[in-house]
């Protein structure tokens, strides 16, 4: 079993594709180690083993009978629990969401379908994916493979947490601020957020429509490059949805990188990053200039507003996105009998009902997002918080296209911060938004980024290297992050769970 689940996608595939194991052994084997490890780590809100061994039958099948098979060919993929699926319940990590059934799959899972992906089962997550940590699932936390104590990071943090621990070799996450990318650096995997527009949203519950984006999470850069290129196309029923031709990104990888600019922003230092983090990431720098890189200081001074920017226009999109959950179409509805006792004289049975359901069914972090968009929205304040987040908003997109004329990618570390103790910033909600300073710029101005392995602390956590670039150059991302994957081992490591 072990030597399976040590095997990263690509790797897997070509086994498969020589004959050398079957779909059906390579599930078993990850549901063998989810049963083992998962109890600790608390991945996964939701399995169908039934289901995904059936599928790997299938797929068996026809590769025995010589049919073609899709680009998955019957690897295993663990999904977050925002993406509609027919089968099982879709909470959104949700009390609201608890007894959800979707009528519908989201165009991704029908495009893991097609090509012949085995899903697992659905990811924990932050309620709705407002969060930094994966504390704020209304179901349970969930754990880092590299020191239990610890948090994932988040919103994707099960999605992150169980390809770090060898319970799926490919996952899908959500990063609407930095939610593939700081839970990939905090478990130590490779995270993509891929431009806005890239992948279809249809089927995603949504929080901040105009800056959610799908994303793969994997141990390597090979491996995302082979998720991207499956769930990457236009989609006519997202309407953002890019119609652009979708690039072989594995095959670019062999296309050699020749000379190429690195921009390191000077601003980075004013945010005073983890020593340690700092340390990582000069010797990631270091590492490039041995490859052909020239690594150029580069100016984002609108960076240090990116983070209030961004707490406006999200909350603002969410209370927007979540007022359809009334309790009356579906969702979480509060009991009856006990509201109707506590209602007083000339109280609104309705609007008791509204309000008490919400109350019950959302949790206090998607709570005080709901109120702070609300008040940004609300008249007499929208000119003053919502309008203007939207002109900060354009003059960070323009620093980036600046910087993009000078460089190729911009590189930096991916948190100020490694992972940190579960419970430490619950009471503190400005220190966990703090943990977006460096990745809330992406989904602000729409590029593609993408966080990889590129050290260890002293305390053996793992430190996560950003790479950005302009929008629809993901072939340049992958090259880049390929290129250093090749010449170091981190992305290798795993940790010890027994």
């Amino acid at each position: 079993m072990s030597s399976w689940i040590d095997l990263s996608a690509n790797e897997l595939l070509s086994q498969l594709e020589a004959g050398q194991v079957t779909s059906q052994e390579v599930v078993t084997a990850f549901l063998d180690r989810i049963h083992q490890v998962d109890p600790k780590v608390h991945a996964f809100l939701n399995l169908f083993a039934e289901e995904a061994l059936q599928k790997a039958s299938v797929v068996d099948e026809r590769r025995k009978n010589g049919e073609k098979v899709g680009l998955l060919g019957g690897l295993p993929v663990a999904v977050k629990d925002v993406l509609c699926m027919k089968i099982g319940a879709t909470t959104a990590g949700s009390k609201m969401l608890e007894r959800f059934h979707s009528p519908y799959n989201a165009t991704v899972i029908e495009k893991l379908e097609q090509a012949d992906g085995i899903i697992l089962g659905k990811t924990n997550m932050d309620e709705f994916a407002m969060g930094s940590s994966t504390e704020n699932s209304a179901y349970n936390g969930t754990a880092n493979p590299w020191d239990l104590e610890r948090v994932p990071g988040g919103s994707s943090g099960g999605a992150a947490a169980c390809v770090a621990s060898q319970m799926a070799p490919l996952s899908l996450g959500t990063d609407t601020g930095g939610s593939i990318r700081q839970p990939a650096a905090f478990c130590g995997i490779t995270g993509v957020k891929p431009t806005y527009g890239r992948v279809s949203r249809f089927g995603m519950i949504a929080f901040a429509s105009s800056l959610d984006q799908i994303g793969p999470m994997t141990n390597s850069v090979e491996d995302a490059a082979l998720l991207l290129e499956v769930i990457a196309g236009h989609d006519p029923s997202d309407a953002t949805s890019l119609d652009r031709p979708v690039p072989n990104y594995r095959e670019a990888l062999k296309e050699p990188l020749k000379s190429f600019k690195l921009g390191l922003p000077k601003e980075i230092a004013d945010f005073n990053p983890d020593p340690e983090i700092q340390k990582a990431v000069e010797a990631a720098l270091e590492v490039y200039r041995e490859t052909g890189a020239t690594i150029e200081e580069i100016s984002l001074p609108n960076l240090k507003y990116a983070v209030p920017t961004y707490y406006v226009i999200a909350p603002s999109e969410a209370s927007s996105n979540l007022a359809r959950y009334d309790s009356v179409h579906y969702g979480y509805r509060t009991d009856r009998k006990a509201m109707m006792a506590g209602l007083e004289e000339g109280d609104s049975p309705l609007v008791q009902m509204y309000s008490q359901s919400r109350a019950e069914g959302f949790g206090p972090e998607v709570k005080r997002r709901i109120m702070l968009g609300t008040f940004a929205l609300s008249k007499g304040y929208y000119d003053a918080y919502y309008l203007k987040a939207l002109k900060v908003r354009r003059l960070i997109r323009q620093d980036f296209d600046r910087a993009f004329e000078q460089v190729d990618a911009i590189i930096g570390p991916c948190t100020p911060k490694p992972a940190f103790k579960i419970g430490e910033k619950v009471s503190d909600p400005i220190s966990m938004y703090l943990e977006d300073l460096f990745t809330v710029g992406a989904n602000l101005s729409g590029n593609a980024a993408m966080s990889i392995p590129c050290g260890f602390t002293s305390e053996n956590l793992p430190i996560g290297l950003q790479l950005q670039v302009p929008a629809l150059e993901e072939e340049r991302l992958f090259r880049i992050g390929h290129l250093y994957q090749q010449v170091t081992d981190w992305h290798q490591r795993r940790p010890s769970l027994g």
